[in-house]
């Protein structure tokens, strides 16, 4: 059997999910979770082959939760209603193995399971589509007002925690604006986001 954990903030579809996948056979759901912070408690508790990971949630969201999770063996499977692109880049670099929408018809839903328990990737098609424009274009999106802010930070030197402190946010919401400047640069560190903020202007002289 494969072991599932669901992570949604909504229960009637932690409900639904449950009872869909009970029609799978080979897929036993062994817990759930309202929000990313309840997620990694869950996941340490119970051990399962797969998470699937709504992404926008009240707390700690999705992307963080999947970042927190990599330690874990467990694939996370993001299922979630939202597939533009800084939704879909930053939960691929945090580590998710597949992206699908709420949309996904059932028996692909649990062939995406099947698949994601193999560590195998499993994309949408709407999201492999976004996936390979970004490869074909590169940070197309502007960085926004506080991904700037953030990021000017890290360029002077500031650790995540003492930039969440002079921005009055958290560690976690620094990291998710770093996921998402990487994403938008095409890069994979802070060094190199750095490095082209400057080349780009984005952060003066």
């Amino acid at each position: 059997m494969i072991r599932v954990v669901i992570v949604d903030d909504h229960p009637v579809v932690r409900d639904g999910l449950r009872g869909m996948l009970a029609a799978a056979g080979d897929v036993d759901v062994v817990g759930e979770a309202a929000d990313g912070a309840e997620a990694e408690a869950v996941v340490r508790a119970k051990s399962p082959d797969v998470v699937l990971m709504d992404l926008r949630m009240p707390g700690v969201d999705g992307v963080t939760a999947i970042e927190r999770l990599r330690d874990f063996p467990a694939r996370v499977l993001v299922l979630t209603t939202y597939d533009t692109d800084s939704d879909v880049l930053p939960a691929i670099k945090a580590g998710a193995t597949g992206y699908l929408l709420k949309d996904t018809p059932r028996d692909e839903l649990f062939r995406a399971v099947r698949s994601a328990a193999r560590g195998e990737a499993v994309l949408s098609p709407s999201v492999a589509t976004r996936l390979v424009g970004q490869v074909r274009t590169p940070a197309a999106e502007p960085l926004s007002e506080r991904e700037i802010e953030v990021l000017g930070l890290i360029a002077r030197g500031c650790t995540n925690r003492e930039a969440a402190a002079r921005l009055f946010i958290s560690e976690a919401t620094v990291k998710t604006h770093l996921v998402h400047v990487y994403a938008k640069l095409g890069v994979k560190d802070r060094a190199a986001a750095v490095a082209v903020a400057y080349e780009r202007g984005l952060l003066g002289a």
